[in-house]
């Protein structure tokens, strides 16, 4: 019983959230739009059934999605190794970190829809080009949040290390980069819904090349398809909720097991009774 209960507590709050904005949503269309300006904003029920429902809105979509999944999956990987060595040069000199950390900063200032046409006459308009977009949006969380967890481990298991005349291999390997692990794994969800964001805005504004949900959603704005739009929208949403939910399925499953960050306090104080 304690069981639902906690499934319960779990899902009814979102649910709840849910039910809110559909019925805010449906008030807006059918009272405080006119009838015939509703197609700006048209009904739940009309985005699922022309969006979803139809064959080919759907067939089209998923197509799309899987473009934009693909670049954005390859400028993580990209990403992440980039960010883990920088985190972990970083981690090893402070004169290392002042000379890079401004230009991690700089990176993430940086105005990527001012520089998409850049990216685009240097790359091209295919996958490079939607890549190296993801790859600017995605690497700060991937350079910052491990750099914090290298630079966060207690400084008694430091002494330890230095204690048993450790090299500076050893302490990274055997001592920063586990602790680092769960830092690791909130930057990995972090980046990875910035990356599906990078290749949607990439395609977006590139408008051409293979057919991704940006280019998708420019067609159907086009065109005045409100609920196709909003289908568009609603899957780019989706595909970055589900890599945001794998990485932390992963990350519970790797380090949920000792970090307090990832699980272990709340399974310790959670009631062992059925």
């Amino acid at each position: 019983m304690t069981a639902l209960k906690r499934r319960l507590g779990r899902f009814l709050p979102p649910l709840g959230v849910l039910l809110l904005v559909a019925a805010a949503w449906y008030l807006t269309t059918y009272v405080l739009l006119e009838p015939d300006r509703r197609f700006l904003l048209p009904p739940p029920h009309e985005v699922v059934d022309e969006g979803f429902l139809d064959a080919k809105v759907r067939a089209d979509l998923l197509a799309a999605g899987w473009v934009s999944m693909k670049a954005a999956l390859i400028g993580l990987a990209i990403a992440f190794v980039i960010g883990s060595v920088l985190a972990v040069l970083m981690a090893q000199a402070r004169w290392i970190e002042r000379s890079l950390y401004p230009w991690v900063i700089f990176l993430q200032t940086i105005p990527i829809l001012a520089i998409v046409p850049v990216i685009g006459f240097w790359f091209g308009y295919e996958l490079t080009a939607r890549v190296v977009v993801c790859v600017i949006i995605a690497i700060f969380p991937l350079v910052i949040n491990p750099l914090q967890g290298l630079l966060g481990v207690d400084r008694g298991l430091h002494d330890l290390l230095t204690l048993a005349h450790a090299k500076p291999v050893t302490r990274l390997i055997k001592l920063q980069i586990p602790a680092a692990m769960p830092q690791v794994f909130t930057g990995l969800q972090s980046a990875a819904g910035l990356a599906i964001v990078g290749a949607v805005v990439g395609d977006f504004f590139f408008g051409r090349g293979e057919i991704g949900l940006g280019l998708l959603l420019s067609r159907y704005s086009s065109r005045l398809e409100s609920a196709e739009m909003l289908a568009a929208v609603f899957a780019a949403a989706l595909l970055g909720m589900a890599v945001f939910w794998i990485f932390g399925a992963l990350g519970r499953r790797i380090v949920g097991r000792w970090s307090d960050a990832w699980g272990a306090a709340e399974r310790q104080s959670a009631p062992s009774g059925p």
